[in-house]
This record gives structure tokens, C-alpha cells and sequence, in this order.
């Protein structure tokens, strides 16, 4: 279903997602006031205007309360970032994302309206560090503080065992989601299905299970 998104804020992540965005067949808006980074994304974003959304008559006049989803990609600048966001809630936009610098950023932009909360540099450092600790993981999202869902290696000590034989639910408490095998992806496997070194298994679980799960089969 295509979507209608304003981005305010043109800078790598700002418009890495506006890229995202016109892939998956989305509407965006976006903007900034360097003339320059709107002349980059101008080519690929629905339409680019060079505009200072820290002031309610130019989000007016952008037709900004039109758009179903904003997203405040402003960067450094800490008070446009809030100033717009604040902006945003009050022309009645049904959903907001804004990025924050760090947590205290985060919970003002909460505080003046902001729906959801994204962390670029933080995710990406933890999901880098999480990547450098192992030798298996592969790929993984935070789902809470405590829960994660993981792509997973699976090391020689599963090679030829069936998810029965495995039994990593009652010994470690996670799920696996999905086996992939090359280009085949098997959903929701069952307990006869068999696992080999090298397939990349999806794992749901706590962030301490999923770790106990690493270690036992890195020292078998």
C-alpha cells in the first residue's frame, strides 16, 4: 500500500531513508534548508524543497499536515530537531518519528510529541559490537531491552540434527523462526527438519538465552 512521508532533515540517514522509502513505492516529501543536499535527493525523492521547517507557516504552506507520517531526520541541530517535531504534533500529524542524538534528546522529542524514537548511531554501534563478539551471528534486531531476534550461523555441532534432536526450546528457552538454506528459506520448520553447518538459522529469544545458546555449541 503506498504510503504519503515528509522527511525534514537531508543528511546520511535522512536521506538513505528517503532512498528506502521510494524503493518500497512510497510518496516522499523532502526537505531541508541546504539548498545543496535538496539538489542530491532531488532526483530521487517524489518532490525536494529547500525550506526552514522550524517555522509553522512553511510546513503549512508545504502541506504538511496532508501527510499521514513525518519523519524529523535533523542532526546536529538539536532545537530545530524539538522545534519541528513540537511543530509536527501541533498541525495534528497521526505519526512522528524523529531522530535523537542520545537519550536525552529522545525524551524531549517524546515529551513535545513525537510517536517513535529512532537511535541511528547507537543501533548501528550495538549491532556492530554484537556482530564482532561472535563468530556465528550474523545479523540481529532488538526487539525489547531484554529480546532479540537473531540470524544465527549454525556451527558443526548441529550439523545433521533435527530441530527434535536439538530440542533448543526447552534448553534454552529461544524459537527458531526459520531455517535458510542458500536461497531457500523454510518457515516455521518443523521438529523432523534437519539442520547443516553453514545454515542460517532465525532465532527469537532473550538476549542471555540466545548468548547461552552461542557459547554451549562454540565449546562442543
Amino acid at each position: 500500500m503506498k504510503k504519503q512521508f515528509i522527511v525534514i532533515g537531508l543528511g546520511r540517514f535522512g536521506s538513505s531513508l528517503v532512498h528506502t522509502l521510494i524503493q518500497n513505492g512510497h510518496e516522499v516529501l523532502a526537505v531541508d534548508k541546504d539548498e545543496q543536499l535538496v539538489q542530491d535527493i532531488s532526483g530521487v525523492a517524489t518532490h525536494a524543497v529547500q525550506a526552514d521547517c522550524t517555522d509553522e507557516g512553511v510546513l503549512k504552506e508545504l502541506g504538511a499536515r496532508n501527510f499521514t507520517h513525518a519523519i524529523v531526520a535533523i542532526g546536529e541541530d538539536l532545537q530545530a530537531s524539538i522545534l519541528a517535531t513540537l511543530l509536527l504534533k501541533e498541525l495534528h500529524i497521526p505519526k512522528i518519528t524523529a531522530k535523537a542524538k542520545n537519550e536525552m534528546h529522545g525524551q524531549v522529542l517524546i515529551k513535545v510529541g513525537a510517536d517513535h524514537i529512532v537511535y541511528p548511531e547507537r543501533d548501528m554501534a550495538a549491532r556492530l559490537g554484537n556482530q564482532l563478539s561472535s563468530d556465528n551471528l550474523i545479523d540481529y534486531i532488538e526487539l525489547s531491552p531484554v529480546h532479540n531476534l537473531v540470524e544465527l550461523k549454525a556451527p558443526p555441532a548441529m550439523n545433521e540434527q533435527t530441530l527434535q534432536q536439538l530440542n533448543i526450546r526447552a534448553k534454552y528457552g529461544c524459537t527458531i523462526m526459520a531455517i535458510k538454506k542458500g536461497v531457500h528459506i523454510n518457515i516455521s520448520p518443523k521438529a523432523e527438519d534437519e539442520i547443516n553447518t553453514g545454515d542460517i538459522l532465525v532465532i527469537i529469544g532473550s538476549n542471555t538465552d540466545i548468548r547461552d545458546l552461542e557459547e554451549d555449541y562454540e565449546q562442543k
